[in-house]
């Protein structure tokens, strides 16, 4: 039985609208979000917030909570994507980065996008627009990007937030000081504020878990005292990249050893929720049918199986770039119950409990909370 294929509405608002609607509200401009006019702005990512997480558990997150409205991430549910949506206001078809790991076809590899970059991908080819950072620079409006010092000089980072100017700091505490020293200066701004603790807590335990808990307390704790000290021109909006769900072990699905579902893969890209199978070139057609077919046998009761040709025609990517296009899988595999997929027993990443990825309720529906001017 092949499931019907989620479409992404067009009129749906998503995180591409986030910093362009900022943006228009420094200018004192009508935008998508309905953002009143300000003057400076406060931009917090916090990865892998789902809306259904911090509904949960809004105990934890008073502040955040009361604010927090349901907003669409956009698909891929997954950080790399969905950072590259919110910094450059378009669709991964546009920007290019179109999942967790990707086909770097000229050079036949799969290449991790937060941490796979070398000298044979440069971020400001391979990420393929201007940042809305690069923008304001042009127009002379000061835009930073507050975050771990690991990450200041990445290749995501080049990708992503070019055009920014990069503050490290490495506790919550210490990145939302620096947030509140730019408010602290007469002049326009955009700040982007990046916190990664509750995915890093989610992955390895868990949203359910203490751990999950205790990092959503401490930013709720920091954004409170954050919004209290605001004047009426200035605005804080907080966000996510994506949601999450746990998944147990017992849920892995390992797929590696089907030669029904291998044989003709040359590259499984994605990540465990959203397989990207990428085929043989010299694959016949038949065979590709055969392959997607088995696929459909074997998934369809629980997850969506789509060929790259009806994910694009879905808008799953929005528009999509001639040269983009081929970094998305021939076919990919979405999941819609709470499975991951690995390709073998012994695969790395096995021991992540919280996954995101794929098109679950739980995975795209983020929170969207505005104080202060936004309010």
């Amino acid at each position: 039985m092949t499931t019907m294929v989620p479409a992404r509405d067009p009129a749906t608002r998503s995180l591409a609208d986030v910093l362009p609607s900022c943006v228009a509200a420094l200018r004192g401009e009508a935008n998508a979000l309905g953002f009143p006019a300000a003057t400076q702005i406060v931009v917090v990512i916090v990865d892998g917030l789902g809306a259904a997480a911090l509904k949960q558990r809004a105990a934890y997150a008073r502040t955040l909570a009361a604010a927090s409205t349901p907003f669409f991430s956009g698909f891929p549910t997954t950080t790399a994507a969905s950072l590259a949506t919110i910094t450059t206001g378009t669709l991964p078809g546009q920007h290019g980065l179109v999942g967790y790991s990707v086909l770097d076809g000229a050079h036949d590899r799969v290449v991790k996008q937060l941490s796979g970059w070398d000298d044979r991908l440069d971020p400001l080819t391979w990420q393929r627009v201007p940042t809305v950072f690069e923008t304001l620079k042009a127009e002379g409006v000061a835009s930073y990007a507050v975050g771990p010092a690991r990450y200041a000089r990445t290749g995501l980072t080049h990708a992503v937030l070019r055009g920014a100017t990069y503050t490290s700091a490495d506790s919550v505490e210490a990145r939302f000081d620096a947030a509140a020293r730019v408010l602290g200066v007469p002049a326009p701004s955009v700040t982007y504020l990046y916190v990664p603790e509750l995915d890093v807590a989610g992955h390895r335990s868990g949203w359910e878990s203490p751990e999950w808990s205790a990092a959503l307390e401490l930013v709720d704790s920091q954004l409170r005292t954050l919004v209290a000290g605001l004047r009426r021109d200035q605005a804080v909006v907080v966000t996510a990249d994506h949601g999450v769900l746990d998944v147990k072990p017992s849920k892995h699905v390992v797929f590696g050893g089907s030669p029904e579902l291998v044989d003709g893969v040359r590259h499984v890209a994605g990540e465990p929720r959203c397989l990207q199978l990428h085929f043989e070139p010299d694959l016949s057609p038949s065979d590709r049918a055969t392959l997607v077919g088995a696929w459909h046998e074997s998934e369809d009761d629980r997850s969506w199986v789509v060929t790259r040709d009806d994910a694009i025609a879905a808008g799953w990517f929005g528009d999509v770039a001639p040269e983009v296009a081929p970094r998305i899988g021939d076919l990919l595999v979405a999941a819609r119950k709470g499975i991951a997929y690995y390709r073998s027993a012994d695969e790395r990443g096995r021991g992540m409990i919280g996954q995101h990825g794929s098109w679950t309720a739980e995975e795209t529906q983020v929170p969207l909370a505005r104080f202060g001017a936004f309010a």
